[in-house]
């Protein structure tokens, strides 16, 4: 048995809880739209189509915002194609999955669905394939009340209302040469920095989203970043990382310290940015978006043969949740709430059968994936201030990261709801960890609720047969005395505990 500890000191604030960490990601990519969230002939299918299956577990998750339509998609994407009379929209190539789209979907019923599942849209403009114009066309069609062509088309398609969608992301991955339209920093800079300007020109109160790297091991991350910001820094008030973790080479032990990575490249990223805004002599301070994360077999992906065919929403890329990667998730969520001071928008990859948390069968069931459960639980508990914690526990020896601190942890406390909560991972392979909080500081009364997500097999996985294989479980080795609460974390686990306070 290990020993760790930590105190919860309410003066150690990093930053208000930001609901928009909490974003995930529609891209039409394989079975995340069609027989995803959108299958008319499910027998949950409601009057627009959408699995009302999906939307209740949409909820339970605790989204609350959805980028959308790409990823990589969107750099191909005429957005026209998707509004209007479904009998006249077309059928077109997918160049970046290699299907066809048949545009069953489009903005209308996307937003349509956004409003079932109570969540904020972030629509994503191509500027792979198109520019300026057609992303004002776009804005124009989405948020302008009415009395112009394109405005008009949107209420004649059967939404009077504009939808209001504040926040836009110029592209994507723009730095990547598997992108549909590539380009480099200079070029890309250039065109975003001119679409958002136009795009303010029409609505001043947009909130923007510059493309960063695809990814810290891309050769030009950094340059790219401060020659994009270089560009764009007046006119956007977010910078993107994309990040993907996966256990390699059997190395399971540098798999769950993944958070190490993301704290890193999260780091460098700020750095960057704020080296750039002291160089312009700008005191803006740019925000990061952190619209793709998530765990990822990409290695997988990869040593597949490119496809020949060209269907419609194969099934692609969708990756069987185990529970250590359920645990490094917990792990990724922690790292992205301790840099709430910056890090204010993240969009977990994807919703729905792409390496989803949700998972269904055409005519069958959906079902959550081990991932499902540290997302939902850190949603829905995570409140108020995020408050930092510093562990004294041991370290242990990792192949990719070096010595790593054997738990990783933060906290979060809501004054005026009189609750906190705790949210911690053991990394050991092997050992249990005895941790001790002193959590006199925020004068805790009681233990409402302690979860624990770990299982005898690391690599089991929950099934549409076995939908609860992997799930949290109450633990009943938590005490909390004096202020001072003891809980047992069993190796390769994630944890929330969840206490009511004394009110300020």
């Amino acid at each position: 048995m290990l020993n760790a500890s930590f105190p919860l000191d309410p003066a150690l604030r990093i930053a208000p809880v930001h609901r928009r960490t909490f974003g995930s990601f529609v891209e039409h990519m394989g079975r995340c739209v069609y027989t995803g969230i959108y299958e008319p002939d499910h027998p949950t299918a409601d009057a627009d189509g959408f699995r009302r299956d999906v939307l209740e577990l949409t909820r339970e998750l605790g989204v609350t915002t959805v980028r959308y339509p790409g990823g990589n998609f969107v750099s191909g994407y005429r957005w026209e194609d998707g509004v209007g009379p479904r009998a006249s929209r077309p059928v077109r190539r997918d160049l970046a999955w290699h299907s066809l789209e048949t545009n069953e979907v489009g903005l209308d019923e996307f937003m349509r669905w956004t409003r079932k599942a109570g969540v904020e849209p972030m629509m994503a403009v191509n500027l792979g394939t198109r520019g300026v114009q057609e992303a004002l066309d776009l804005l124009e069609y989405a948020n302008h009340p009415a009395g112009t062509h394109l405005s008009d088309q949107r209420v004649a398609n059967g939404a009077a209302e504009p939808y209001g969608i504040r926040m836009w992301c110029l592209g994507n991955e723009m730095d990547g040469p598997w992108q549909v339209g590539h380009k480099t920093a200079d070029e890309y800079g250039r065109l975003a920095a001119e679409t958002a300007r136009a795009m303010r020109m029409a609505q001043p109160d947009l909130e923007l989203v510059a493309c960063g790297s695809s990814g810290p091991e891309m050769a030009t991350f950094g340059a790219w970043e401060a020659t994009v910001l270089e560009h764009t820094y007046d006119q956007v008030d977010y910078i993107s990382l994309h990040a993907y973790y996966e256990e390699r080479d059997g190395d399971l032990a540098s798999f769950l310290a993944s958070g190490v990575e993301m704290d890193r490249f999260a780091d460098s990223v700020i750095s960057i940015a704020d080296a750039v805004g002291a160089r312009l002599r700008n005191r803006k301070r740019i925000m990061l978006s952190f619209d793709e994360w998530n765990v990822w077999y990409l290695s997988r992906h990869q040593a597949q043969q490119p496809r020949t065919d060209w269907p419609v929403a194969p099934r692609v890329i969708e990756d069987r949740y185990h529970l250590a990667d359920a645990v490094v998730v917990g792990g990724l969520l922690i790292s992205l709430l301790r840099h709430s001071d910056r890090v204010t928008a993240a969009s977990q990859a994807q919703l729905v059968n792409v390496i989803a948390p949700i998972m269904t069968e055409p005519g069958g069931p959906a079902w959550r994936q081990t991932i499902f459960h540290p997302f939902a639980r850190t949603a829905a508990a995570a409140a108020g201030q995020v408050l930092r914690v510093e562990p004294t526990c041991p370290t242990h020896e990792t192949a990719r990261y070096g010595e790593v601190p054997v738990i990783d942890a933060v906290a979060t406390y809501d004054a005026e709801a009189a609750t906190a909560a705790i949210f911690v991972v053991n990394r050991s392979t092997d050992s249990p960890v005895s941790l001790d909080v002193d959590t006199r500081g925020l004068a805790a009364e009681r233990v409402t609720r302690c979860l624990t997500l770990s299982d005898t097999d690391v690599y089991a996985y929950n099934t549409a047969r076995h939908p609860d294989r992997v799930a949290p479980r109450d633990n009943k080795d938590v005490r909390l005395d004096g202020g001072r609460l003891n809980i047992v974390l069993p190796p390769v686990s994630w944890s929330v505990i969840e206490l009511a306070t004394a009110r300020s």
